[in-house]
């Protein structure tokens, strides 16, 4: 039986397209670098920025949070190859001027890079 076709050799036709909601946008990567954000509109009115580049992170030193700048990504366990090319995901180890710092958000869903100091 061929793809797309009934039994009798008739077609399928699609009740309808997707509505913009059910549409796949496109992939997004945070990559190291000067801040970069963007903006969409969603479902309600409401909008949700999220990140394209950065280059600091929130961490928590002591009993006071910070913004520490990122000198290096150092490790990916999703994927080794995001590491090489500077791409920031969560659970991405990064070098800042404390030390190793792990991300604990997911960067393209908030607008911002959250982490917690490992060193």
């Amino acid at each position: 039986m061929k793809l797309g076709k009934k039994l009798t050799g008739g077609r399928y036709v699609k009740g309808r397209k997707k509505k913009k909601y059910e549409q796949v946008g496109q992939k997004k990567t945070v990559k190291l670098g000067e801040i970069k954000r963007k903006s969409v509109r969603t479902v309600g009115g409401n909008k949700k920025t999220f990140l394209l580049r950065g280059n600091l992170v929130n961490v928590q030193v002591k009993d006071k949070k910070e913004k520490l700048q990122i000198k290096n990504v150092i490790e990916t366990p999703s994927n080794r190859f995001l590491a090489r090319q500077n791409i920031i995901t969560k659970g991405t180890i990064v070098q800042t001027d404390v030390g190793k710092v792990k991300v604990t958000n997911r960067p393209t869903q908030e607008g911002n890079i959250n982490g917690v100091l490992i060193e």
